[in-house]
This record gives structure tokens, sequence and C-alpha cells, in this order.
């Protein structure tokens, strides 16, 4: 009796699990633009410190999951010791390391690929560090993956 007691609750939860579940049958859910995230179809995204502006560019431009995306950092005064990575802003989803490397007029460039997130909605949070004026500074940008633009 225990036995068929607990395959009846397993039943059931299951319809309550298959019924709340409803990404696979509802059409994409529309959201509202965030004007916090960068919109890398209207071109670089920037942000500032102390008199450095490091302006991000992410190609292509709707930021598809699973599919490789070319990095182009532009700094306005010379840096060291650049690193990157990537990470999930309100998921954890890893830490993905972004290989860059310098290129003339104080760029750099590197690839980055991450997966893909069930929610139709997965914003990500790049991590740009380097060295300026004698102090490492870091600064964030945020991007919609599989951006509708």
């Amino acid at each position: 009796m225990h036995k068929i007691t607990k395959i009846f609750i397993l039943v059931i939860s299951s319809i309550f699990l298959i019924a709340c579940d409803n990404t696979k049958n509802s059409q994409q859910t529309t959201f509202e633009k965030d004007p916090s995230l960068c919109q890398f179809s209207a071109g670089q995204c920037y942000q500032k410190v102390a008199d450095l502006t490091v302006g991000l560019m992410i190609d292509p431009v709707r930021t598809p999951s699973e599919k490789p995306l070319n990095i182009t950092l532009n700094f306005s005064q010379a840096i060291t010791n650049i690193a990157m990575r990537v990470e999930g802003r309100d998921m954890f989803m890893g830490i993905i390391p972004v290989a860059l490397s310098s290129t003339a007029n104080n760029q750099a460039q590197g690839t980055l690929i991450y997966g893909s997130c069930s929610s139709n909605y997965m914003v990500w949070r790049a991590f740009v560090s380097f060295d300026y004026q004698g102090q490492t500074r870091t600064l964030t940008y945020d991007f919609l993956a599989d951006s509708p633009e």
C-alpha cells in the first residue's frame, strides 16, 4: 500500500510540474527594453573610470548563445595587464574567461562563447580588469544574450 501511495504522489506531482512549464507551449515572451543593458546594435557600450573611457563591442550584435562572439575593447588611453571574464548576472552559469590579445591603437580583441539559458532572458556581465595610472581598475558591462535587436 505504501508503494502505491508514493507512485500516486509522484504522478500527481508530475502533472503539476508539467502544467506549470509553459515555456514549450507558449509564445515567446517579450520583455521591456532595459536601458541599463548594452545595446550593441546602437554601437559600442561605454564605461568610464578616472579619465579613461572604455568601449566594448560584441559582434554579432544580437549576442547569440552557443556561437562565437567577437569581442573588441577600445581604450582612450594606454593600459596594461588586461583580463576579461563573463558571468551570468542573475543566475550562476559558470565563469567564462576571455583570452584577449592587444592590438594597435589601445585596442584588445578576443572571442567568447557562452551557453544558452532556458529562461529566454539571460543577462550576462562582462568584467574587464586592467592596470591604469598605477592602479588595478575593473569595469562591468551587462548585456542580453540572444538580443532581439
